[in-house]
């Protein structure tokens, strides 16, 4: 049965707790479970039926990367110390039952393609990989960045990827022969603090939504301190056909931070949170700049995912909670 829904009365509607700071979160694709990675290094999985709480020990540095194999029913994580663990997702006591060397240095995010059949990772060695799902072996490595890779994500078509560096840069690519197709300015998301001579920014959170013909990157904008992260949250709008940028989606109200999580509604509207000067949901029609709502969180929000219902989403906040929110 669909639900409506109506992000104007979005509400909380369940609070699960760990005892360390969470980092990345994911409804797995049955929508049984909710999985969070943490600042201890395990990934806690919560059944949201009756709230049983399961840990996954095995990493031994933080996870940010979390996506599923449907078909296989396994989990990919991957770590800050290039790490990728494959795991089954519904058993009893997860055990890793493979762990690949996916990157030299973190390896910050995994996508897998439409069909399930590859999934790609990307990290601080500037490189993208494509891997198959079926032996975990290395199809594919795409270079050209000269940054690092802090995002992939495949094009709802299943004939494209994209990934996304420190300095704003995006570049698609042909999933079939690894060819560059063409480049995407981003580096509003990016500057140089000039006082503490640090590159700060990068596009935290990239989606596509379901038509594929826009695609939302997430960060942060007008830094002025790189050392404390202070400056805006923002959401930047591409039209896919033209490579162009078509919006740049802000809070209406001002906020100081970074934008961790963006995804598209079901209606087509977009969906964005952040932490810093605390933590915020916001929702926005792509065509409008200014956020038409806003929900104030409880803490500093580090992911967003959209349940496969439609109508919940999850958040992992630096309290150690994740908090599920319904927009029915």
């Amino acid at each position: 049965m669909a639900f409506p829904i109506n992000p104007t009365r979005t509400r909380m509607s369940l609070e699960l707790r760990h005892n360390s700071p969470l980092i990345g979160c994911r409804f797995d694709p049955t929508g049984r479970f909710v999985f969070a990675s943490a600042q201890d290094n395990t990934i806690q999985r919560w059944e949201l039926a009756d709230q049983r709480k399961t840990v996954l020990v095995g990493h031994r540095s933080w996870v940010r990367g979390l996506a599923f194999l449907p078909a296989q029913g396994k989990l990919l994580s991957a770590d800050y110390t290039g790490k990728m663990f494959v795991w089954p997702s519904d058993a009893k006591k997860p055990e890793p039952e493979r762990v690949l060397d996916a990157h030299r240095g973190w390896c910050r995010a995994v996508a897998v393609t439409p069909d399930g059949t590859r999934f790609a990772t990307c990290g601080n060695d500037h490189l993208v990989k494509i891997w198959s799902a079926l032996d975990f072996s290395l199809i594919r490595t795409l270079e050209g960045h000269d940054c690092h890779v802090y995002n992939v994500a495949f094009h709802p078509e299943g004939m494209h990827v994209v990934s996304a560096d420190l300095h704003g840069n995006i570049r698609h690519w042909n999933l079939e022969t690894g060819e560059l197709v063409r480049t995407m300015d981003c580096s509003v998301l990016f500057r140089y603090d000039t006082t503490f001579r640090a590159d700060h920014g990068g596009i935290r959170s990239m989606a596509f939504n379901r038509q594929g013909s826009l695609l939302a990157c997430a960060g942060i904008t007008n830094v002025s301190n790189a050392f404390a992260g202070v400056g805006n949250p923002a959401v930047v709008l591409f039209d896919w056909r033209l490579g162009h940028r078509a919006e740049i989606l802000r809070p209406q109200a001002a906020f100081q931070g970074t934008g961790w999580g963006v995804t598209f509604l079901p209606d087509g509207h977009v969906a964005a949170t952040a932490g810093g000067n605390g933590g915020a949901l916001w929702f926005w029609t792509p065509d409008q700049s200014a956020s038409y709502h806003t929900l104030t969180l409880p803490n500093n929000a580090r992911d967003l995912h959209l349940h496969p219902d439609g109508r919940r989403l999850a958040i992992p906040f630096f309290d150690g909670a994740v908090r599920v929110y319904d927009m029915s």
